[in-house]
């Protein structure tokens, strides 16, 4: 079985197989890196590609060598100042082999970690490797059909990106046999008849010889003029356009911006729904994405606005639960879509709206929606968290909530609530 194996460079004399081999090769070291990098970044530059750093100890080959233990003896070249037996002391500091490791020291030399970079695809890869929309199913076909191309056997016009080479030759192959039977039968006839002379004896057999060679001299020639292959020995791989079925689906994000809502409450927030939309984004195209802000009253706003309007107040959260039902019955029927609904709030609610948030997720959207997402910014959980306990533990395949203290705890909060089921 023949192997091949490509070793072009791409721009910046860089190999892309053996990038990705390496990639895949410290694959936990890049996913770690990647999680503390978006705990220490800033909204603007969320998305962004990143350096990562590896010990050095970790991109080492691994080789054969003596162990630091047993006595063994060295001949060093050139050694003017020690002789057979002496002892020195082994250099404390300033020669590890890591960075800043020990004292300052003139002496000593050693090798800074490996650091290297991925970009932002490469970054949002290892970002929401693993992650899914619960629940998602294909409902309908887009209003604008997308297509993808299937292999339909082979035809004789085509792009030359997709000429098939194998087939090409063979139908080269079966034109020259066809166009040159009749000659390469009459060789064989001329070759049998000189092969019955050449036995024979006598000047005229000579002669007839030489006519023969001469005949079948001119044949070859005649069959060597054909082409190799023709533009009609071609044959192109032949591509068909499939409809293919597109989930379509609806992702509808609720922010709390009341008054008690912190500006480092709001950051964090702001922080979860931009991952969240970074990984629509990335891995669903036919997704549609609605912003809501709330505080006594909801609105629905665009994307800029989500993330940077300043207005506050007081907090209602149905509200926001009730304009999302709306806005769901008007533009997105729950048979042709899969609609998801994802909310950050610090929790503290309106005590006499509780009970209206429980009607209004259980009797509206729970049996719309595909799956509901509710994060809660605090360090103890608030009565908005308690009152969705008890959806939860009904709802438990459609509902889920998790509590954010800090800003670290973003990531695995995202992840936990998006992760891909094993079946």
């Amino acid at each position: 079985m023949s192997i091949i194996i490509d070793r072009r460079l791409n721009s910046g004399k860089k190999s892309t197989v053996n990038r990705q081999r390496f990639l895949r090769r410290y694959k936990s070291t890049i996913k770690e890196s990647v999680q503390e990098q978006i705990n220490n970044r800033s909204i603007t530059d969320m998305e962004q590609g990143t350096d990562i750093s590896i010990p050095r100890k970790d991109v080492s080959e691994p080789v054969f060598h003596h162990g630091d233990n047993g006595h063994r003896q060295r001949v060093h070249p050139g050694n003017k100042e020690f002789h057979s037996g002496d002892r020195f002391n082994r250099p404390e500091g300033g020669q590890g082999q890591g960075p800043g490791k020990g004292d300052a020291s003139n002496q000593g030399s050693g090798i800074d970690d490996f650091i290297f970079q991925i970009n932002r695809d490469e970054f949002l890869q290892y970002l929401f490797e693993d992650l899914e929309l619960p629940n998602l199913i294909k409902k309908e076909l887009m209003d604008s059909t997308e297509y993808s191309l299937k292999r339909a056997g082979f035809t004789t016009a085509g792009s030359p990106d997709r000429l098939n080479v194998i087939r090409s030759l063979r139908a080269a192959h079966a034109r020259r046999i066809a166009l040159s039977g009749k000659e390469r039968l009459v060789i064989r006839e001329l070759k049998r008849e000189l092969r019955e002379l050449e036995v024979q004896p006598g000047q005229t057999n000579r002669e007839k010889q030489e006519q023969l060679r001469i005949q079948i001299t001119e044949l070859n020639k005649k069959l060597r003029r054909l082409p190799f292959i023709d533009d009609f020995d071609l044959r192109f791989n032949n591509l068909v356009k499939v409809p293919q079925p597109s989930s379509k689906a609806v992702m509808v994000c609720i922010m709390d911006v009341s008054g008690s809502m912190t500006r480092e409450i709001k950051d964090i927030a702001k922080r979860f729904f931009l991952l969240l939309y970074l990984f629509l984004e990335k891995n669903y195209e036919a997704t549609e994405v609605i912003f809501i802000r709330h505080h006594t009253e909801a609105r629905e706003c665009n994307e800029h606005d989500f993330f940077y309007s300043q207005e506050t107040g007081g907090t209602i959260v149905s509200s926001a639960l009730i304009l999302a039902h709306q806005i769901i019955n008007d533009r997105y029927p729950p048979e042709k879509w899969n609609i998801y609904m994802a909310q950050a709030s610090d929790g503290d609610n309106w005590d006499s709206d509780n009970q209206a948030c429980h009607d209004a997720i259980t009797q509206k959207l729970i049996p719309l929606v595909q799956y509901f997402a509710y994060v809660e910014i605090a360090n103890r959980h608030q009565n908005l968290w308690h009152t969705y306990k008890d959806i939860e533990r009904t709802y438990k395949e459609h509902f889920a909530q998790q509590q954010i203290h800090d800003q670290s705890d973003i990531y695995p909060v995202f992840r936990r609530l998006f992760e891909k089921k094993v079946d």
